[in-house]
């Protein structure tokens, strides 16, 4: 397993602050503020709007196009998009463009394929969550398996975001980690926490303008220090111009087995889907979203690139892009893109919250702990769950080492654990419990077992790649071996 992908526990490297300046307040800090302080408001001014779980949890089924395309881009373009592409295009060049445009194929794959099937059986339904779904289905055994997972998985995705914007404040201001993740811990919790969906919805068009601009004005920039593309090119190796490169598993065109699989089958980004106003709308706006992941991937894969150009001494992969906009734009633009970095951080984390206190409300609250909870108070421990969820991801952002390495853990997990059961409860009926629980076990034991048992041995064999086929061959021999089941059990009681 490369190196990058292992969640190692060690706190930020002693000389991670080499790059950052004495801290003052700077257009940067300035405008980091106002920015922080606009996205609490709005958020906080949204509250106003929920009345019912139904508005927490799918904005009361009334989001179109335009917000679902502006929620799934936000929600999909975080510290892994951004200052995780940076690092890695940083060491690997344009290949890395593969961590985002995976991501982008893998929602066009949901907007065609698996989003209108699961709206429509939500509509009907009543689904909140994606436990919903796989209760309908499997039964309450597996939306309790998955629920756990689910969990584990959201608050390590939550400290990768964190500690990107963390690295922002480091570089701005100098501050230690523990205290660049507990202001941006503190911002996305409270105003998730206020509004749910309907008001991330909102919050996430303004900081998607708010990203857009600041990397489409930076990029130009950032090249012309450099003297364009060309000579950008031809400053780095041979192997930083082809898209096609990989340096083992977690590397180019291998993210495609690592972040596809998680980007169809999301918690966050289902439930986010249950809020369409219809199929229609949700296919729009999803795809809208698959292309506009697929082209902003470029942006950070060539400011990485820069960077290795400009600052060939960056140890640290977390502080490749902020250092750049800090050390190489000018001082008005490398505030503007510095809210946008940070912008794409808040907003993906209130994602993860999303994920976080739906599950922990509705698929385990009420499902094993209070059935008869009430509309009221499973709104009130949908906030509680959000503001835990947001704590233990700030302390666990103190302790995981980069970006990339606390996102794979979630990805991995997500994909060998989810991807079968909900595409497999989709497509056939034959499957029943025994055929989600065995892909569950099987995918997350395959996962463990080569990435702990031969990560060293045999480096190319890429751990969620082989999860998931274990996954996909776990729940294709239990669900053939069904009928023979079921026919052997009638012959005993028959027999009795």
């Amino acid at each position: 397993m490369a190196s990058h992908q292992r969640a190692t526990w060690a706190r930020f490297p002693p000389d991670s602050s080499k790059l950052t300046r004495p801290a003052a307040l700077t257009i940067h800090l300035a405008l980091l503020i106002v920015y922080s302080v606009g996205v609490v408001g709005l958020g906080l001014w949204t509250s106003r709007l929920i009345r019912t779980s139904s508005d927490f949890f799918v904005a009361g089924r009334t989001l179109g196009p335009g917000l679902i395309f502006a929620s799934m881009l936000a929600a999909n373009i975080g510290s892994g998009a951004t200052v995780g592409v940076a690092g890695l295009a940083y060491r690997d060049g344009i290949s890395a463009w593969w961590w985002s445009g995976s991501a982008g194929l893998a929602s066009l794959a949901l907007a065609f394929w698996v989003g209108p099937r699961i709206w429509t059986l939500a509509k009907e339904h009543g689904f909140f969550t994606t436990g919903d779904f796989l209760e309908f289905r499997y039964g309450s055994s597996v939306r309790g398996v998955i629920t756990g997972l689910i969990l584990l998985g959201s608050v390590a995705i939550l400290a990768g975001q964190l500690i990107a914007g963390a690295a922002i404040l480091n570089v701005v201001t100098g501050a230690p980690r523990w205290v660049g993740s507990l202001i941006g811990g503190s911002i996305m919790t409270i105003y998730f926490a206020a509004g749910g969906l309907l008001g991330t919805a909102v919050v996430n068009t303004a900081q998607l303008v708010v990203m857009l601009a600041g990397f489409l004005v930076a990029l130009p920039y950032a090249l012309g220090t450099v003297g364009g593309l060309d000579q950008l090119f031809s400053a780095l190796p041979g192997h930083y111009s082809d898209v096609t490169f990989s340096a083992g598993p977690g590397s180019g065109w291998t993210l495609l087995f690592l972040t596809g699989p998680a980007f169809i089958v999301s918690p966050g980004l289902i439930q986010k889907s249950y809020g369409a106003v219809s199929a229609r709308a949700l296919r729009a706006g999803v795809a809208l979203n698959a292309v506009a992941l697929m082209l902003f991937a470029f942006l950070p894969v060539l400011m990485g690139m820069v960077a290795r150009v400009a600052l060939p001494d960056i140890d640290d992969p977390n502080l490749v892009l902020p250092a750049l906009l800090r050390e190489q734009l000018p001082a008005w633009l490398g505030a503007l893109a510095m809210a946008a970095v940070f912008s794409t951080e808040v907003d993906t984390c209130d994602a993860i919250l999303f994920m976080i206190s739906t599950s922990a409300s509705k698929d385990l609250y009420k499902q094993y702990l209070r059935p008869d909870a009430g509309d009221g108070e499973l709104l009130r421990v949908a906030r509680l769950a959000a503001v835990i969820g947001g704590i233990v991801g700030v302390v666990l952002s103190v302790y995981l080492t980069t970006v990339i390495g606390a996102l794979t853990i979630f990805y991995s997990i997500l994909g060998v654990s989810l991807f079968v059961p909900v595409v497999g409860g989709l497509y056939t009926r034959r499957a029943g419990s025994g055929a989600a629980m065995a892909a569950i076990a099987a995918g997350v034991a395959a996962l463990f077992f080569v990435r702990f048992g031969f990560g060293n041995e045999y480096p190319w064999m890429d751990p969620t790649l082989v999860g998931l086929l274990a996954a996909a061959a776990a729940f294709t021999c239990v669900t053939a071996l069904r009928p023979f089941a079921a026919a052997s059990q009638r012959v005993t009681e028959t027999q009795r």
